[in-house]
């Protein structure tokens, strides 16, 4: 890629140079490759391993919530091995949960949320979420985030889960403009085409990781630099 660089070799008015207009497949397939060498996002790697029903998912996101990937990813798989199923999880207690997920952030406040999701959904549910949103939206602690991630993932709906990942990459493109996460959702259901909705997650999040980080991104290794309004970049690598 041909970028201009000084002494430093630190990109230099990229931000000034005539950008492509926004090529939403193309992006996503340079990315796809781009993301190739790293760790996977979490609730997608979870589902690769086998954990791929709804309860699951909503449960793996749920521990998640402001806890890192690295950290998060083995403690739901852990949970999930000694309690795979609501009813599994309700015998194993608020006390067995929270000791198996202590490295959690708030994690008896997590752990009381995963047994009372678990109760309801024994005794709602007969044991099986149904993949609907406002059914998932109703369990305590769950907010449109993990509910749209974990239809997207364990069901294959159509619903985009915006983390700050998601938000920060494509306000950077200039693709969309918000200013919380809950707004970018709003504006990709208008923009992004459907065929994205539940990959965005899966490729933004490694991407937003190791490449379009949040401060001093790598603009000199980008794929999508060319496409890239670089909004609110000050310093890039």
């Amino acid at each position: 890629m041909d970028i201009t660089t000084g002494e430093d070799n630190v990109p230099r008015n990229t931000k000034s140079r005539r950008k492509k207009p926004h090529d939403i497949d193309l992006m996503l397939a340079r990315i796809e490759d781009e993301i190739k060498p790293h760790a996977k996002a979490a609730m997608f790697d979870l589902y690769d391993q086998g954990f791929t029903g709804l309860f699951q998912q909503v449960v793996a996101c749920m521990i998640s919530i402001r806890t890192r990937d690295e950290v998060s990813l083995g403690l739901a798989r852990e949970l999930l091995t000694k309690a795979p199923t609501a009813e599994a999880m309700v015998k194993l207690g608020v006390d067995g949960i929270a000791k198996i997920i202590s490295a959690a952030t708030f994690s008896y406040q997590k752990a009381a949320r995963i047994h009372n999701i678990a109760k309801q959904t024994v005794q709602e549910h007969g044991g099986e979420l149904p993949p609907d949103e406002e059914v998932l939206l109703a369990l305590p602690g769950v907010g449109p985030k993990c509910a749209h991630l974990a239809l997207g993932v364990a069901a294959r709906r159509p619903y985009i889960s915006v983390d700050i990942h998601v938000h920060r990459v494509t306000n950077r493109w200039g693709y969309v403009q918000a200013k919380t996460p809950e707004k970018t959702m709003e504006a990709l259901e208008k923009k992004l085409p459907r065929a994205h909705w539940i990959d965005i997650n899966r490729l933004l999040v490694p991407f937003g990781k190791h490449v379009c980080t949040g401060v001093r991104p790598f603009c000199s290794r980008c794929p999508v630099l060319e496409m890239c309004k670089q909004v609110g970049v000050q310093n890039p690598r």
